[in-house]
């Protein structure tokens, strides 16, 4: 299991920290995998009836580490899982299939995965620092997670496409005007609350919990064949001259210049 993460089974809770605060807590394919493992095991696991995601060091998660990302792209190559490294991909197709409620405990930045994760979560808390951000378009890419689907659903189109599409960040207040998150909490009371809700679930009748939260969640092959349709996508921009462009900026630490790359009219 990758050091940068700590899971843990606590009372019923499955708690999930991310303890890479130095880097933002971005994630690696180490990290992913401990993730999937963690969400797959926990399905035979009676034990624990809810899954809790944390950050730590006031972030929740800055998304992929690029540096980690971009290895694990090339490494995949040809063949690779539609252009998304294999453990991240993996993680992301785990998410629809999960039976048991998930919760959310949002501080600072969540970015990328770190934002189209809450999507899944039953329960988000977030603290006022809370900064909510997706900018796949800004590497030549696109929103992966199902979020095509599950981002319109709840925020109304108009927003989805403001975070999505524009790239602007949602603060927590944003957030909880547009029913992404439930409360704004102190950074003190956050981890308090987000337990607390968790054990309210952790005592309610299993079964009647499970079923309850699976007819609310009855579009989980859609939001599965939409993952998979994204990653296609995301195969096809990953290969094009944009997104080439973009990493290369951030690697160098520049802004991207996408207009060199548009042909002139004649």
């Amino acid at each position: 299991m990758s050091t940068d993460i700590a899971i843990e089974v606590k009372d019923g809770v499955q708690i999930v920290r991310f303890l890479r605060a130095a880097k933002k807590n971005a994630f690696t394919g180490a990290m992913y995998n401990a993730m999937s493992a963690a969400l797959i095991e926990a399905e035979a696991n009676e034990a624990i009836a809810v899954h809790l995601f944390i950050g730590s060091g006031g972030v929740f998660s800055a998304g992929n580490d690029i540096n980690d990302f971009l290895r694990r792209a090339e490494a995949s190559g040809p063949a690779g899982q539609g252009g998304i490294p294999a453990p991240s991909l993996d993680f992301i197709r785990c998410l629809p299939k999960v039976t048991k409620p998930m919760i959310a405990a949002v501080d600072g930045l969540a970015v990328g995965i770190g934002t189209t994760l809450l999507f899944h979560c039953d329960l988000v808390y977030a603290t006022p620092s809370a900064s909510l951000r997706t900018p796949f378009l800004d590497l030549g890419l696109v929103q992966e997670a199902g979020s095509s689907i599950l981002a319109p659903e709840r925020l109304g189109y108009p927003r989805a496409f403001e975070l999505i599409c524009l790239g602007e960040p949602f603060s927590a207040e944003r957030a909880l005007a547009a029913g992404l998150i439930n409360a704004i909490v102190p950074a003190a009371e956050l981890e308090a609350r987000a337990l607390s809700a968790a054990a309210r679930l952790v005592a309610k009748p299993r079964q009647a919990l499970l079923t309850a939260r699976q007819l609310m969640r009855r579009r989980q092959g859609e939001i599965s064949s939409m993952i998979d349709a994204e990653a296609r996508c995301y195969a096809e921009l990953m290969a094009a001259p944009e997104a080439r462009e973009a990493f290369t900026a951030f690697l160098e630490k520049r802004p991207a210049d996408f207009a060199k790359l548009r042909k002139p009219r004649a």
